[in-house]
């Protein structure tokens, strides 16, 4: 493939990706937040444990989301160390994705 078109494409999955763990970690915090107020407001012990295993399942996902990043911003890097391409606008977006994200 031409290095536009790996550039788009490698750029994209990197801010997807960033979008994912970001809304996993808010996930998380809202889920605590939601299973504290149930708890306060006495709700059924069933409901709040279903909801503690919700915030559980979101806890999981959080690392996996980060180590997909992780390898997508690898392959990004891999990618943007090859200057020949650098003059290209997909380039510079790419770029500033990368400088963006921290991994």
């Amino acid at each position: 493939m031409d290095a536009k078109k790996q550039l788009r494409i490698k750029s994209g999955v990197v801010k997807r990706l960033n979008k994912e763990v970001q809304m996993y970690q808010k996930e998380v915090v809202d889920g605590e937040l939601k299973v504290q107020q149930m708890k306060d407001e006495g709700k059924d012990p069933y409901d709040i444990k279903k909801m503690g295993e919700v915030v559980d399942e979101s806890k999981a996902m959080v690392p996996d989301a980060r180590n997909r990043l992780r390898k997508a911003v690898e392959d990004l890097d891999l990618l943007l160390e090859d200057k020949s391409s650098a003059d290209l606008p997909e380039y510079k977006a790419a770029q500033e994705i990368r400088d963006d994200v921290s991994v």
